[in-house]
């Protein structure tokens, strides 16, 4: 009866929780209190470990509640997979649309426009991180705008970009 009760639970939260892991950690601890799987301290520790392990919190914190609450690697690869199944279904879904009507011209026009509102939310987001304190100086000017020519140019990998203005950065700002 607890899987069946971690499946749906953990599915619901995949389901209905937007706003990435630490938005859905308090519906997480909601089922984990109703249910009454771990304390309030096992709870906080979940907490803590599932940031400091690698990948998403909200799937750590599923895999750590799903061991908890069964004792086993059965409970934990459950609520994994209850978390991201709702994920799964709808991406899968969205694909089977797309691959049918990708050549309609209408979807077409709307693929380009979206990529010009990513371009405006990646900017905006970097407006954003940037405040007064932030110091922007001609050479990361400089190193930013050979990154954007070689990219068009050489059409060099992103990843590689990225190594090459670190290595960039580390030998002008490094004393």
């Amino acid at each position: 009866m607890i899987y069946l009760q971690l499946f749906i639970s953990f599915f619901k939260i995949g389901l209905f929780g937007f706003g990435g892991g630490y938005a859905i950690l308090s519906l997480i601890q909601h089922d984990v209190e109703y249910y009454g799987w771990m304390t309030q301290q096992e709870f906080v520790d979940m907490v803590a470990i599932s940031q400091v392990t690698p990948g998403p919190i909200g799937i750590n914190a599923a895999t750590y509640v799903g061991y908890t609450a069964t004792g086993s690697v059965l409970g934990s690869a459950l609520t994994t997979f209850a978390i991201i199944l709702p994920s799964l279904i709808i991406m899968m879904s969205l694909c089977r649309v797309y691959f049918r009507y990708q050549n309609n011209i209408y979807v077409k026009s709307i693929l380009q426009g979206l990529r010009y509102v990513v371009v405006g939310l990646i900017a905006a987001a970097a407006l954003l991180l940037t405040n007064r304190s932030t110091f922007i100086d001609n050479w990361s000017i400089a190193i930013f705008g050979l990154a954007v020519l070689l990219s068009l140019t050489l059409k060099l990998h992103p990843i590689l970009l990225i190594c090459l203005s670190g290595v960039a950065g580390y030998f002008l700002y490094m004393p």
